[in-house]
């Protein structure tokens, strides 16, 4: 018996050795436009477009459209009802949709990473087996490895993700999110359920964001940061229960806004903020600046005032504390 085990072993380290050095190198170099590996599982029904290259062990289920000029690396798969947009690359391990009612849309030239899953079911525990759930993606967005975005928790919601966007590794977006366009999430950014993110906004890495919580565009979150409550537009927050830091003035002048639109919202942050007069409440505050002649002109201290309004409109969370705000 040992010996036989002996001669399997040298047989099977012998194969392997050949695999190592041919099968696998085949496996994994590029893929020929409109190439299908023989050994991937394409159902008869599913849709390919022009020059779409299926690498080894990938599966294409039955009611799947995939666009002209994808790549499915090695052991990707796409489920369900799912449509991929064209130049799409599925990197090895990557999942797309599921066999759930509803649907999963990715737009063009999208990257899904390594092991990433996308559209799958949500971890709500509201929704109910059989209900329509919905995930739609936009353009050119690099989604990184192990990531998870889930579908909607109920079919009258979509979770949606916007364009030009550039999602970190082992990041989270769960259920009905909406999430802008040109986004940075660093790695470990996790979403709750119902969250808004807007145009432009970046977060370091290990980021916890409170389900439904906005957060507005051009700001910034810090690192290790968990927010309980919305993050108005144009501004800094840090820290374990995060509070205001001041404006992200970096990210302001990294995208173009003047020195007179910064100075303006660095008077009205400090009048909102940082007041001479404590005795003010902060609806006072925020209605003196609306009246003052030499601000209320101005397009960004107007939207940055409305920000900070709408977050107390309403079920929203209010805004993140100022670490000396007096106001009430």
């Amino acid at each position: 018996m040992c010996a036989l085990v002996k001669v399997g072993s040298k047989r099977l380290s012998s194969v392997l050795s050949s695999l190592n050095s041919l099968s696998l190198r085949r496996f994994c170099s590029t893929l020929a436009p409109g190439s299908i590996h023989p050994t991937a599982i394409v159902h008869p029904n599913a849709v390919l477009g022009q020059g779409v290259s299926i690498g080894p062990f990938c599966t294409v289920g039955s009611t799947v459209k995939v666009g002209n000029g994808c790549q499915l690396y090695p052991g990707s798969h796409i489920f369900g009802n799912s449509e991929i947009g064209e130049r799409c690359v599925l990197m090895t391990g990557a999942v797309v949709g599921d066999d759930l009612p509803g649907r999963t849309l990715l737009g063009c030239n999208n990257i899904i990473g390594h092991h990433a899953v996308v559209g799958v079911k949500c971890q709500d525990l509201k929704y109910k087996s059989g209900d329509e759930c919905f995930l739609e993606v936009g353009d050119n967005n690099d989604i990184r490895e192990h990531t998870s975005i889930h579908r909607s928790s109920k079919s009258s919601d979509t979770t949606v993700i916007g364009n030009n966007n550039l999602i970190m590794g082992s990041c989270h977006i769960a259920h009905d999110c909406k999430i802008g366009n040109n986004i940075i999430f660093a790695n470990n950014t996790l979403l709750a359920g119902h969250v808004v993110v807007e145009d432009y906004a970046h977060t370091a890495g290990a980021v916890v964001v409170h389900q439904f919580c906005h957060v507005g565009s051009f700001s910034f979150i810090g690192g290790g940061s968990v927010i309980a409550q919305d993050v108005p537009k144009y501004m800094m927050v840090a820290g374990e229960r995060a509070e205001l830091r001041g404006l992200n003035l970096e990210g302001l002048r990294r995208h173009g806004f003047t020195a007179q639109e910064i100075r303006s919202l660095r008077t009205a942050y400090q009048k909102i903020f940082m007041p001479d007069e404590i005795s003010k409440g902060f609806d006072e505050r925020l209605a003196d600046m609306e009246m003052r002649d030499e601000l209320a002109h101005i397009s960004v201290v107007c939207s940055m005032v409305q920000s900070i309004r709408d977050s107390f409109e309403g079920k929203r969370r209010g805004i993140c504390k100022f670490r000396h705000w007096n106001g009430s």
